[in-house]
């Protein structure tokens, strides 16, 4: 088997793992958290994305990682943290912290987009064993951390969704209401 094929077939089993995980263990207890309580939950697994910066520790990934990939997906990872842990620390300001949660959100879930992009441009898939000990950042973390993002946008959504669906009732609400 090719590396690139393991590599992918790696990411394709880590997203369909953290799927069914989240989907039976935290799914339903974010949905029973409040807002605040889910986001900081969110915050805190998102605030160790510090650790992105090993994509540019010699010695950690082979000496021909894509720079194109590792500097970037560092970085980036780095940023996402730092504002997730800012989110962490600014919980008893709401405002901020509610700046903070969508900055970290929208920082990350483009990181982790732009990340696959560079990946793909730079043929990592193919050079998969220059990760070295990072293996497991995207096979195992990136899918937990992308599954999360969406979720986080969905709960900041879904006061808006449900006030959107009571102004505008579906056709057959508003049929119950008009029959005596």
């Amino acid at each position: 088997m090719s590396p690139e094929y393991i590599f992918l077939l790696h990411l394709v089993l880590g997203y369909v793992a953290w799927l069914l995980c989240f989907r039976v263990y935290v799914w339903p207890r974010l949905e029973l958290m409040g807002p605040f309580d889910a986001q900081r939950a969110i915050a805190t697994l998102h605030s160790f994305r510090f650790f992105g910066l090993v994509f540019i520790l010699p010695g950690a990934v082979g000496p021909h990682l894509p720079v194109s990939f590792a500097v970037f997906a560092a970085y980036g990872d780095f940023a996402t943290g730092v504002l997730a842990t800012l989110a962490l620390l600014t919980a008893r300001t709401r405002p901020l912290f509610w700046l903070f949660v969508v900055a970290f959100n929208l920082v990350g879930a483009t990181d982790l987009i732009l990340d696959y992009y560079h990946a793909i441009q730079s043929d990592l898939p193919a050079r998969a064993g220059e990760l070295g000990a990072t293996y497991a950042i995207p096979i195992i973390y990136v899918p937990a951390l992308m599954i999360t993002h969406v979720a986080a946008f969905y709960l900041l959504l879904r006061p808006q969704l449900k006030a959107r669906s009571l102004h505008h009732p579906t056709k057959s609400h508003t049929q119950a209401a008009q029959k005596p």
